[in-house]
């Protein structure tokens, strides 16, 4: 993965396709436990380790992007492994236990919190802890040299910057779905409701 220069600046969500995959979803008490680092930033509050729990029919393939929340963005370590260094400038991995047991899926910490909204055309959180409904950036504030990032406005919230979305795109396919967020770039339109699956 590379950074790659762009005209313009666009920021992402990004999930799971709802295409047939089995994905993953955090278990409430790793949940908390990641909101309260995301909040708090402290290295006590700081998840070693996490544990999530399969959503959908055994049958189903598992998704190498599996994370249904958008705070808590969890790869596979076949994905991981093609993409760690570059990820890691903006964060580290913890290890998930999926049912008890460990598995080959990791936790992207998004560590970079970077103020760079625009708060005076962006939406605030219905709640404490909530997505930004409509959110808006001052684009020479997007830390485009990272993949990813949080807002203080919304620390849980994880956003992705386009270049990271397509290298991410190249190794996921149709698997991954990319919901434009915002973009510089007024003639290209965000989707209307980008945290729609939270």
């Amino acid at each position: 993965m590379s950074e790659k220069p762009h005209d313009s600046v666009s920021v992402y969500r990004l999930l799971p396709s709802l295409n047939d995959l089995r994905t993953l979803g955090l278990d409430m008490g790793s949940g908390v436990k990641l909101a309260k680092w995301a909040r708090s930033g402290s290295e006590t509050d700081r998840p070693t380790s996490v544990s999530a729990h399969w959503v959908g029919e055994p049958e189903m393939r598992a998704a190498d992007f599996p994370s249904i929340k958008p705070y808590g963005p969890m790869l596979s370590r076949r994905i991981t492994d093609l993409v760690a260094d570059e990820l890691a400038t903006a964060g580290s991995f913890v290890p998930v236990q999926i049912d008890g047991d460990e598995s080959d899926y990791l936790l992207y910490l998004v560590e970079a919190v970077v103020d760079c909204l625009d708060t005076r055309r962006s939406s605030k959180p219905r709640k404490s802890g909530d997505p930004l409904t409509k959110a808006s950036f001052r684009t020479e504030a997007v830390p485009t040299h990272l993949p990813a990032f949080r807002v203080p406005d919304s620390p849980r919230a994880v956003y992705w910057n386009c270049w990271a979305v397509e290298q991410l795109t190249k190794h996921l396919g149709e698997d991954l779905e990319a919901r434009l967020i915002w973009s510089n770039d007024s003639t290209r339109t965000p989707h209307p409701n980008p945290w729609g699956i939270v």
